[in-house]
């Protein structure tokens, strides 16, 4: 059996690198053997032919997958959702919208893991016309090529399309997006560990600092 590795990616370990450890020791008690892999996507990551990798990011999935041979790749919601022994908090019939990150778009099997997460969570989904397949970028993906300023109002455009003011997101720039756009953001691995989703950094110039400076060491 080749390698199975968890990358928790750049952003979540930028934002709350302590869940990275909570979540990978749970996985090696409750799913597999795993390896941390650290390296970020946009480097060699140094696997051999066959081996999976668990993403939470988003952007992740789609890098692992499309741009290294042999690397296959599947989402921590998937996973999570195939378990039976996550200990769900219960969230009590809150409403919230979800904003699908733009970078897997063409993976509804991960847009219907999230929503069977959070029903396990007894949180009601209410959509945003823009869902699933159909969802449109946050705006964080178009920094540095537009100004900033174009970025911020087209960050507070697609927030202004979220129904309900507590926004599920699963990708940690879109935490800054949305909260940038008015909404209290609420990301899915907060909601499964019972945390709260604070929005650090979220100046958009400042936050791509961070990020290329992780990014450059990892």
């Amino acid at each position: 059996m080749k390698a199975t590795h968890f990358n928790p990616g750049c952003a979540l370990s930028i934002y709350k690198p302590e869940i990275e450890h909570k979540l990978i020791k749970f996985l090696n008690e409750n799913y597999a053997n795993l390896e941390m892999h650290n390296i970020c996507c946009r480097h060699d990551p140094k696997l051999s032919e066959g081996s999976k990798v668990i993403n939470v990011c988003a952007g992740c999935d789609r890098r692992f997958r499309s741009l290294y041979e042999g690397v296959t790749t599947i989402s921590l919601w998937e996973v999570l959702d195939s378990l039976a022994s996550f200990p769900y908090p219960d969230y009590k019939g809150a409403e919230m919208t979800v904003h699908d990150p733009c970078p897997i778009r063409e993976k509804p099997e991960i847009h219907k893991a999230v929503r069977s997460l959070l029903g396990k969570m007894n949180i009601n989904v209410v959509e945003t016309p823009l869902h699933g397949t159909r969802s449109v970028c946050c705006g964080d993906s178009f920094y540095p090529a537009l100004p900033v300023e174009e970025v911020n109002e087209r960050m507070k455009k697609r927030a202004g399309t979220m129904p309900c003011d507590d926004v599920c997101v699963y990708c940690v720039s879109c935490i800054k997006s949305m909260y940038i756009g008015g909404k209290k953001p609420r990301h899915l691995v907060d909601l499964l560990m019972g945390e709260t989703t604070e929005p650090g950094v979220y100046d958009t110039v400042r936050w791509h600092k961070l990020l290329k400076e992780y990014i450059d060491t990892h």
